[in-house]
């Protein structure tokens, strides 16, 4: 996001007053109902992918998309991956005819620029990328996860992801209530993260992980990609944690930001230096935070799903979540079924946490979360039957669930072992679960013991075996 975007000025921030300011901007409450989606896609030549797009022609292509009239909003991530974002919608059949109609848009026109999208956690083919956007955030934010190993400027370049945004939900208790959603959210990631696992290849090269992507957001700052302490009441163990995280970077009108060393936002509060920090201040830290569920106003932002295969792969993991959230009695059976999870994860917090860590790693062959996704997946196709869903919606997500759940396997499981998926075809791409999931082409058996550090030569490995939390 653009410094731009938060604009400098106002007067400086008491440590209460950006306590107080946390409480009331995040975890805003009303009727659940809206639901949105971003879609992270790497473009790559129609037909030689494993060819690095020249920066002139991607910036030509870029120019041609944001002439399109699209309801999402467009943008560009640092490595050239391209973003969409839709609005909230009000119903998920409406936020995934919007997403499809502009997909379709964007889809043509890159296609008569001789480029198409391509649906993968990380980058399947190319052996690095360049970082195409060059501007202070981008600069400051390299320089700091690179004190953490590789794996933040890989995040960086080399990763995308499918997010759902879902409302905060109500204020009073019950499965619509935002502290239920907010522990729901954490418990489903990694049953999300192990049944859409769809990132085994970085840099052209088998990693021996389902999930490399989630893998690199685990590797960074063990802070910053980290939850706040599991059992608290959400609003102020979110608050302290954003001010007890360290901060990124401090902005400037003009030059280089400064990327200080270990300085958390409550100290930079209470000691005013470099310069007193403002509310606009504290509104960009919060965008420099990368948990794996993070409160953004009245909306919660589910941040652990690798980008999806074909066309309309990312309508799947969508509609699953959607499913488990909205609908009272899916959300509640959910969070029954999913419990039992929390008493084998161990003390670390989310990315960190056994679970999570054996869904980078191992997918659905993980026992616990192959039962959990199977439940899941069953409430979530009554509740989309209840619902009234578009059948093609429906229709997806039941062939998702027979060709990868019932079988214990996850998208990752067909990428041939050395590399990543075929090439696009300049023709349409088939329709998803339209005929059954045929013999394991290649992929990597499960690596036994911790998740390595994904592709740090220096560094902490993802985890170090303790909580960094004072």
């Amino acid at each position: 996001m653009p410094s731009s975007a938060f604009p400098d000025g106002g007067p400086p921030l008491t440590e209460d007053e950006a306590e107080d300011l946390l409480r009331c901007i995040c975890f805003k409450t009303g009727p659940p109902g809206a639901v949105g989606v971003e879609l992270e896609w790497f473009v790559h030549d129609l037909r030689s992918p494993y060819l690095p797009v020249p920066r002139d022609r991607l910036d030509a292509a870029f120019a041609a998309l944001r002439a399109l009239r699209l309801e999402s909003s467009l943008t560009v991530e640092p490595g050239g991956q391209l973003e969409l974002s839709s609005p909230p919608a009000p119903s998920l059949a409406r936020c995934v005819a919007t997403v499809s109609a502009d997909l379709s848009a964007v889809r043509s026109e890159l296609a008569r620029l001789g480029l198409a999208l391509t649906g993968s956690g990380t980058d399947p083919w190319l052996p690095s990328r360049d970082r195409l956007l060059r501007e202070p955030r981008y600069d400051a934010m390299e320089t700091y996860l690179d004190r953490f190993g590789r794996a933040g400027r890989t995040m960086m370049r080399d990763s995308a992801s499918v997010q759902v945004c879902v409302d905060s939900g109500y204020e009073e208790p019950g499965p619509l209530g935002y502290r239920h959603r907010w522990r729901l959210a954490h418990l489903l990631g990694p049953v999300l993260v192990a049944s859409f696992a769809n990132s085994p290849v970085l840099h052209g090269r088998a990693t021996g992980l389902r999930s490399t992507r989630q893998s690199l957001w685990t590797g960074i700052d063990p802070l910053r990609g980290a939850a706040p302490p599991a059992g608290r009441e959400p609003r102020g163990a979110w608050a302290r944690h954003v001010l007890d995280t360290p901060v990124m970077c401090v902005r400037a009108e003009e030059g280089p930001w400064t990327v200080p060393q270990g300085l958390t936002f409550r100290e930079w509060l209470r000691s005013g230096s470099p310069r007193p920090p403002t509310r606009a201040d504290l509104d960009y830290h919060l965008t420099t935070l990368f948990p794996p569920v993070r409160p953004r106003g009245s909306h919660l932002e589910l941040r652990m799903l690798d980008a999806q295969p074909g066309d309309d792969g990312w309508v799947v993991p969508l509609a699953v979540t959607a499913a488990l959230f909205d609908d009272p009695r899916a959300a509640e059976a959910a969070y029954r079924l999913l419990l039992p999870l929390a008493e084998t994860a161990g003390p670390l917090p989310p990315p960190r946490d056994a679970h999570w860590r054996a869904a980078i790693r191992d997918g659905p062959m993980a026992p616990a979360l192959h039962r959990a996704a199977v439940g899941c997946f069953a409430l979530a196709l009554e509740s989309l039957a209840r619902s009234g869903a578009p059948a093609a919606v429906y229709d997806a997500v039941a062939a998702f669930r027979e060709r990868y759940v019932l079988r214990r396997r996850c998208p990752a499981d067909e990428h041939p072992a050395d590399g990543g998926p075929a090439a696009p075809s300049p023709g349409p791409a088939p329709a998803r679960g339209s005929g059954p999931a045929g013999p394991r082409s290649g992929g990597t058996a499960p690596v036994p013991g911790p998740v390595p550090a994904p592709v740090s030569d220096t560094g902490p490995a993802p985890e170090s075996g303790k909580d960094p939390r004072p």
